[in-house]
């Protein structure tokens, strides 16, 4: 037993020392492996270098966004500061029937005004009026699906 185990002992000594894994240096000792590593890392750069080139790119596109948002409400305001946004509920050629409407939406709490339509005879009974177009649209749709489904956005110019 002796023997046989000793004879082990010698064809692990002469073999282990033949293995291309110590001959190399270990498990990064090698050449091939050094490169390998090498170009891992170089990938890795690359890859966080276009994440934050797309994440540059992503953050240029939203200021443009609140850029051209920002753009457009000067725009508005400078449209609405020209302009009157009125509900209208009724417009009459008689003068005598946009009085009543004018009546009856007093009574139901509204702050109604007779308006003269430019160019034309009528008389155009506003429920309610706005300098911001926005406020203006969103109300009228109300008026439409509550109030009066005929009701109508009049805007003029101010005076």
């Amino acid at each position: 037993m002796r023997h046989l185990s000793a004879i082990i002992l010698i064809v692990f000594l002469v073999i282990l020392p033949s293995c291309k894994y110590f001959k190399g240096g270990g498990l990064f000792g090698r050449k091939a492996d050094k490169a390998a590593l090498l170009q891992v890392r170089q990938d890795s750069i690359r890859v966080a270098d276009s994440i934050r080139k797309a994440q540059d790119e992503l953050a240029a596109i939203e200021n443009e966004k609140l850029a051209s948002a920002k753009k457009a409400e000067e725009a508005q305001m400078a449209i609405d500061s020209k302009f009157r946004y009125n509900i209208i509920v009724g417009s009459f050629i008689t003068h005598e029937y946009a009085i009543e409407l004018e009546k009856v939406y007093r009574q139901n709490g509204y702050d109604p005004t007779i308006l003269r339509m430019e160019g034309s005879r009528f008389e155009l009974v506003s429920a309610e009026a706005y300098d911001n177009y926005g406020k203006a649209a969103e109300r009228v749709k109300e008026f439409q699906e509550s109030i009066e489904l005929d009701a109508w956005l009049y805007m003029y110019i101010k005076k």
